[in-house]
């Protein structure tokens, strides 16, 4: 008689409400945070929003680059394991290797090789038709299509004016998406997929990121917070420190405006009479500890000599 299968033992798990509760081992499920599942809908939305005005704006490069009729449909926007992606892409595929600084991480422009023969074509002269089947690209071939390349990055980083200084810089080529080891396997890649017609032949090519690149991008078209208040937090008002109560600061009053030569001054004596110009005898300028600090008017007081202060000085 076989013994009866044990029932898998139960995990203690924290619930959300913070309590220490157990589940069945069979109800738990994995989850890796690195991939598209922290991603709401709204953010998706957004990065497609910005996509679509990039793809209208490089079509219309493209037709004049190539001098033809040339159609651009954003197809998908999604996010997919850096493994899953590249074992999906067919052998031979050309592959153009990016940086887009000073973002980090590695981007791979994915065309399939019978679109980049087209644009060779075109670009040689000729009508621009799909070739018959998928070759690898000569390196005459390969330096051609990189103008296609330098259009597309170039036309992308354009279209994130949050990032005056974004820039592309061509790193590389692969023909076979097995050798790639840009990214590790499980990084969450950035897929845009677009579907091109040119000369009523219709391919898809692919702009791939790591998310991680674009990350920063992301957060500068990601609104604020509801409820968040995007003003700078006033400053609190400054309070009296008690302790300087007791301390005592020099003021004094002076007169502005009454200029002499060396010769005049050494030539007074008691009982000479200096004039002074009314308006600036009735400005006196009041400094505490050398700092001009208060105008005001001269008078007396209980019959001492006094100044009635009119008006702060600002710097």
């Amino acid at each position: 008689m076989e013994p009866a299968p044990t029932a898998a033992p139960d995990v203690m798990v924290f619930t959300h409400k913070g309590v220490r509760e157990p589940r069945r081992a069979a109800d738990i499920r994995a989850h890796d945070f690195r991939q598209s599942g922290f991603l709401a809908a709204s953010e998706l939305r957004r990065i497609r929003q910005r996509h679509d005005q990039f793809i209208r704006s490089l079509a219309a490069r493209m037709a004049m680059f190539l001098r033809l009729e040339c159609r651009l449909t954003l197809s998908k926007v999604h996010i997919v394991g850096f493994q899953k992606f590249t074992e999906s892409l067919p052998n031979p595929t050309y592959i153009t290797l990016f940086k887009t600084e000073p973002l980090k991480g590695v981007g791979l422009l994915v065309i399939p090789p019978r679109l980049a023969l087209q644009l060779v074509d075109r670009l040689l002269g000729g009508p621009g038709e799909l070739p018959a089947d998928n070759r690898d690209l000569s390196d005459i071939e390969v330096a051609l299509s990189d103008q296609v390349s330098t259009l597309i990055l170039s036309e992308w980083c354009n279209h994130w004016p949050e990032m005056r200084d974004l820039h592309h810089q061509l790193l590389g080529h692969e023909n076979n998406s097995k050798f790639l080891q840009t990214s590790p396997p499980d990084t969450a890649m950035l897929i845009i997929s677009v579907e091109s017609s040119i000369a009523e032949q219709k391919e898809t090519f692919h702009i791939v990121f790591p998310y991680a690149t674009v990350d920063p991008l992301m957060r500068l078209i990601n609104p604020s917070l509801p409820g968040a208040d995007p003003a700078a937090p006033r400053a609190a008002k400054a309070r009296w420190n008690s302790e300087f109560d007791t301390v005592k600061v020099p003021v004094t009053a002076e007169w502005q405006g009454l200029k002499m030569s060396a010769g005049d001054v050494t030539r007074l004596k008691p009982g000479d009479l200096l004039s002074l110009d009314p308006a600036c005898a009735a400005q006196v300028l009041v400094r505490f500890g050398n700092i001009p600090k208060f105008l005001g008017r001269p008078g007396t007081s209980d019959a001492k000599w006094a100044v009635q202060l009119t008006s702060p000085i600002t710097k």
